[in-house]
């Protein structure tokens, strides 16, 4: 039996409306420290973290979470044969534990990143860094927010 136009015409408003449905990805609000932990440990496996030769320069009271200066240094010539190859920076709360990836190499002349992040709430703020030689060293910062930013409902 042919199709009718009247057919025809319903099935394509009902695939185009079909397609139009947004798709929900629930996921914690907020993360946990194992959510924390696992970030962590997909970036440096298991090897060992050392603490030292990293610098995070946030501030330690937060008026308002939507926007925090940062800026992790670490202590490097920056050489061919010694020089950071990534920084990763990670929180404790917020939905996405690994907050960014920054690479590196020689050419940079000194491994430094700023950026401005988003915290949920007063959390722990994780830098890492990864040198030429495959080791990892890190700092770890606590940071009061009194003006949560990401958890913020919409009307």
């Amino acid at each position: 039996m042919p199709t009718t136009r009247r057919q025809f015409l319903s099935l394509a408003g009902g695939v185009t409306a079909a397609g139009t449905i947004p798709i929900v990805t629930l996921r914690p609000l907020h993360a946990t420290p194992a959510m924390l932990n696992t970030a962590i440990r997909n970036v440096v496996g298991e090897a060992p973290i050392r603490t030292g030769r990293v610098k995070l320069d946030i501030p330690p009271l937060v008026e308002n979470g939507n926007t925090v200066p940062m800026m992790v240094s670490v202590a490097s010539p920056m050489t061919a044969d010694d020089h950071v190859k990534s920084i990763h920076i990670f929180n404790e709360k917020n939905p996405q534990p690994n907050i960014g990836n920054f690479y590196l190499g020689p050419s940079c002349g000194r491994a430094q990143v700023a950026t401005r992040i988003r915290l949920a709430d007063t959390q722990k703020v994780v830098a890492i860094a990864r040198l030429s030689d495959d080791t990892f060293w890190q700092v770890a910062v606590d940071v009061v927010v009194t003006l949560a930013a990401c958890t913020e409902e919409m009307n």
